[in-house]
């Protein structure tokens, strides 16, 4: 089986957002306002406070996890700042 490559990413790449709270870098993009992508790695995963909060909630260390709101509000702000692009938003 081939794995058919995802051109969407050579049109907008995922760009590098660093959290402002515990600095785990995660790669982002954001289709719309109400859409984003995130790459999470080891290295982010390990840093992320409220990541290992949830995993430890679960007990199991594979519960599900939704959102870090510092990270969220960390790409708000690379929003705002121009750092990472809002692919819809003329539309």
């Amino acid at each position: 089986m081939t794995v058919r490559p995802d051109n969407r990413l050579a049109d907008a790449p995922m760009v590098s957002v660093g959290c402002r709270e515990c600095g785990a870098r995660v790669e982002v993009r954001k289709s719309s306002w109400e859409q984003t992508s995130v790459q999470w790695n080891a290295d982010a995963t390990a840093a992320c406070v409220q990541r290992k909060s949830a995993q430890a909630l679960a007990g199991h260390g594979s519960g599900v996890f939704l959102v870090c709101s510092a990270l969220r509000d960390s790409i708000d702000e690379a929003v705002r700042r121009g750092q990472v692009r809002v692919l819809d938003e003329g539309h």
